[in-house]
């Protein structure tokens, strides 16, 4: 996959390995040895636990990290809702809020906005479920401008899944920092705190809020021990701290779909030293190692996911975070682009960079978006069509310089009223373009001439 160039390098340090228990201090020592809480922390700390599941959680399950910090993250005073005005997020999934609709629907690109930061930059799209019941997701667009000030932002609700599209995002994080370009991903967990700046000007891109457990690797079954997103290839911060002996901060929650402020006279970023399961974390996508067919048909696009949101049913996600980076074609007697499809799941796509080889019409482009919702039939255009059909069936590699992507959940989608109707970017002939061209070539031989 082709790395894309930017104007400065990773500054930041990173320990490797998916769902790992690490541990960082930035000052020798800060660390306790043998005890997570003593009677008193090192260097004068604080010893605070951060809890990603319920305590007595199953041990394969149970994410939680102990934190060494210079203050609780308790003190601040009280959170108070802010004025729908004074921001233009739109961010409830309140059920009579979201239009659900079978028709199929597409996106032009989304715009970017150099006069939001990244809290008031966010817009819900589509969403299904109830955080405070922890049960759905969401999936919103970020588009912002402004670097975050003094302050900081964390979801009560569920894990960002962040998929950039475009721009440099630098997050800070109260276990350390982290930076983001397009091509790879991140994972903040719920209740972790950060703030983004942007050292390389405006962005724009997706995100998949998972209310209902956490991200984690999908089972190798048949395949084996390798392939698809290895572990040792995911990025966990190393500790780094602000030390400021006062500093006035605000502190933003997203807390049921709704944003929340509070005050602060100290850094939210004053953790000194971690250790745990719970932790933000980052993967480069062209490290994915993609495995197809190599004798005839198409496989589910299942062998694409890099990370599974799963529900209580095996095999069943709320949220499946799926890829279709470049990648050869060697099946032979096949229709080698995605078969035409109705699924029992929601699908929803979005296009980083390139051409997605199943919509050659042009309607599909980068910062766009594409919404098939439970059984709502889809499939390639009439050219992708036409042109499967009748191509030489040669090894071909597809998708070079492009990287295509779908949020696949086995909930129905409701679409935002800021999604369907305020963002007006809603293509109203996606289906007229895409599928009334297709032609009829049955040839019936039952039929008489």
């Amino acid at each position: 996959m082709p790395v894309t160039k930017f104007s400065h390098p990773d500054p930041y340090t990173y320990q490797t390995g998916f769902d790992s228990h690490h541990e960082s201090e930035a000052v020798e020592g800060a660390l306790p040895i043998g005890q997570n809480s003593p009677q008193k922390a090192p260097y004068g700390l604080y010893a605070e636990k951060l809890s990603g599941t319920a305590f007595t959680a199953p041990r394969h399950e149970n994410k939680q990290t102990w934190v060494y910090r210079i203050l609780p993250a308790a003190a601040h005073e009280n959170f108070i809702e802010e004025e729908a005005d004074s921001y233009h997020t739109s961010m409830t999934t309140e059920t009579h809020k979201l239009h659900h609709i079978p028709n199929q629907l597409r996106w032009n690109p989304f715009d970017l906005d150099e006069n939001a930061d990244w809290v008031h930059g966010l817009h819900l799209i589509a969403g299904s479920g109830d955080p405070t019941l922890k049960q759905g997701l969401g999936i919103l667009m970020y588009a912002a401008g402004k670097d975050m000030g003094k302050e900081a932002f964390y979801s009560a609700d569920g894990d960002f899944l962040i998929v950039p599209q475009h721009g440099v995002l630098d997050i800070q994080t109260e276990l350390g920092r982290i930076l983001l370009r397009p091509n790879e991903i991140c994972v903040i967990p719920r209740g972790v705190r950060y703030r983004v700046t942007l050292p390389d000007g405006p962005v724009r891109g997706y995100i998949c809020e998972l209310y209902q457990g956490h991200y984690q690797l999908p089972e190798l079954g048949p395949i084996g021990s390798n392939c698809l997103a290895n572990a040792r290839d995911f990025q966990a911060p190393v500790a780094a701290f602000d030390d400021e002996e006062e500093s006035e901060y605000k502190l933003y929650s997203k807390f049921n779909n709704t944003l929340f402020s509070a005050r602060q006279n100290h850094t939210p970023f004053d953790v000194v030293a971690w250790h745990g399961n719970y932790y933000p974390f980052k993967y480069d996508l062209g490290r994915f190692n993609t495995i197809g067919s190599i004798s005839f048909d198409h496989p589910d696009p299942s062998i694409f996911t890099v990370l599974t949101g799963p529900s209580d049913h095996v095999g069943t996600a709320i949220a499946d975070f799926v890829i279709f980076p470049p990648r050869w074609l060697v099946a032979e007697n096949t229709f080698r682009p995605p078969w035409y499809h109705r699924n029992t799941m929601s699908e929803f796509m979005g296009l980083i960079a390139g051409d997605y080889d199943a919509k050659v019409g042009g309607g599909f482009q980068p910062a766009g978006a594409s919404l098939h919702n439970v059984m709502s039939a889809h499939g390639p255009d009439s050219g992708a069509f036409e042109g499967a059909s009748n191509a030489e069936l040669k090894p071909q590699k597809v998708g070079d310089g492009s990287l295509a992507f779908m949020f696949e959940s086995c909930l129905m989608v409701g679409v935002s009223e800021w999604g369907l109707k305020k963002c007006q970017k809603v293509q109203p002939e996606y289906n007229e373009h895409s599928w009334k061209p297709l032609k009829r070539h049955f040839v019936n031989p039952n039929k008489k001439a």
